[in-house]
């Protein structure tokens, strides 16, 4: 039986039930049922309405197979590259609050020496560090990581 239709039938869901949950239309459902051809994007569509992951509706010896194991890496990293920037901008929020409250206790309490400077150095080094991994390096070393693979890979 079609992956598809048997998911559905599985949750008891009607073909206009998982048409309105996809966002797809009943005919693109039937073709599908029918055993036509998805694409890529439609499937993407009704694994999310199933809360499954693409490469589970697609057929074994299919070319897309391929195709989503490589969409769902895709979707995996930028998963994560979206929580470590989300990590670092609350980590810069924090910041700043932070460190103008250490500023107004040092200038308050003992004016004479500035100690709030130790931390804002330190904490702002980190974020300094902490950014340029997450912004600049991060495409670099992945671009240098293909070249080596590569070179090592031609190598006889």
């Amino acid at each position: 039986m079609n992956t598809i239709k048997s998911q559905r039938l599985a949750r008891a869901w009607s073909q206009e039930q998982l048409a309105e949950l996809s966002a797809l239309s009943v005919r693109t459902i039937q073709r599908i049922e029918n055993g036509e051809r998805a694409s890529l994007e439609t499937l993407s569509a009704i694994a999310a309405a199933f809360g499954v992951n693409v490469t589970t509706l697609m057929p074994e010896d299919s070319e897309q197979a391929a195709s989503g194991d490589s969409l769902a890496l895709r979707i995996s990293q930028a998963r994560t590259q979206v929580e470590q920037e989300s990590r670092f901008w609350r980590s810069l929020l924090l910041f700043v609050p932070v460190n103008i409250v250490l500023v107004v206790i040092n200038l308050w309490v003992n004016p004479h020496t500035y100690w709030f400077i130790w931390p804002l150095l330190a904490w702002g080094g980190a974020l300094l560090v902490r950014s340029a991994r997450i912004f600049w390096l991060r495409d670099r070393w992945s671009r240098w990581e293909q070249e080596r693979l590569q070179k090592i890979l031609r190598k006889p």
